[in-house]
């Protein structure tokens, strides 16, 4: 029997473009219409935010202590961005954790968090990093970041539903590239790096939803949702401009939809085997998204109109290219 929703989308945007916003929204449709308008199922979220917020917690801790840091130089981007693939195998677990319904029972949510944290960037050839620190400043971190860490593993097993029929899992991330940068992009950079790190069977399975805005919209929008009160956040998060500039200073998505081997999809290989993506673009350079961070109640109609139409044309591209051999 054919697919009557995707199985995976990648939502993926710049920072602040709006793929938490249109998560939000679709949160709130009526399952039915939500299968039969965007062909979505009930969503499963997954995003690499929280390990992003998480590694720049440890660095917080770090610095306290009198120490240097050990993803992030400040609030400036990575120290190596291939941490960028750490991100995504990171994913790729919550994935096949999600799937097989994992749930781990440990004594420390941070340790736990630390292993998986080193155990993934070995697999993108990055030493560790938490293993090799002494075992006073190891412990010391995980006592002061238990919480957040127990925060991050019951959100994550939370997601585990009794079936999987009907759903779909909304994988969230963000890439690009340094300001001024050419295309194609170098090294770690961009979604020409991100997307062929992604397991083959959650590839086997997505499509892709790319919001679509510029960089210097990207940043504008980025300055006026950023709450300094609230850094975990998904809706309400900033990034720090130095990070912006330096690594969504610009953003590949297009160029690998214009080089692609099928139209509307993406070309992804790895691995030997060649994966044609669908992809569906929703333009929000004119922004159609901000007013979903407001109380459900007050949403305007006219713009859930506009937006809603954005969105279909989009999940209409991806479904006329997904499921096909």
């Amino acid at each position: 029997m054919a697919k009557q929703v995707f199985k995976t989308v990648l939502l993926v945007a710049l920072p602040a473009s709006g793929k938490s916003e249109v998560r939000h929204f679709m949160a709130n449709i009526e399952p039915k219409r939500l299968e039969e308008e965007f062909h979505i199922g009930d969503n499963l979220q997954l995003d690499d935010f929280p390990y992003v917020h998480f590694m720049r917690c440890i660095d917080n801790e770090m610095v306290k202590l009198g120490k240097d840091p050990l993803f992030y130089p400040g609030q400036n981007p990575f120290i190596n961005n291939y941490d960028w693939g750490t991100l995504i195998q990171l994913l790729n677990e919550d994935y096949h954790d999600l799937l097989n319904r994992k749930k781990v029972s440990v004594d420390s949510a941070a340790i736990y968090l630390f292993d998986r944290i080193d155990n993934a960037a070995a697999t993108v050839n990055l030493p560790p990093r938490m293993a090799l620190l002494d075992l006073k400043t190891r412990n010391t971190i995980a006592e002061n970041l238990e919480a957040e860490a127990r925060r991050i593993l019951d959100e994550k097993e939370s997601q585990i539903p009794e079936s999987f029929e009907g759903k779909t899992i909304v994988i969230e991330c963000a890439r690009g590239g340094p300001d001024g940068s050419t295309l194609p992009l170098d090294g770690a950079y961009g979604y020409q790096y991100s997307l062929p790190q992604f397991a083959p069977d959650l590839l086997k399975e997505a499509a892709i939803l790319y919001i679509w805005v510029t960089p210097e919209e990207s940043r504008r929008k980025n300055n006026e949702r950023a709450n300094p009160d609230d850094p975990g956040s998904n809706l309400f998060h900033g990034v720090p401009m130095s990070v912006m500039l330096g690594d969504y200073g610009c953003d590949d998505m297009q160029y690998l939809r214009e080089h692609a081997e099928i139209k509307d999809t993406i070309t992804v290989k790895r691995d030997g085997l060649t994966f044609n993506v669908p992809i569906g673009v929703f333009d929000n350079r004119v922004d159609k998204t901000s007013f979903l961070r407001g109380d459900v109640a007050g949403w305007d109609k006219e713009k859930v109109d506009d937006m809603t139409k954005a969105i279909r044309q989009a999940t209409d591209t991806m479904w006329a290219n997904y499921n096909k051999d």
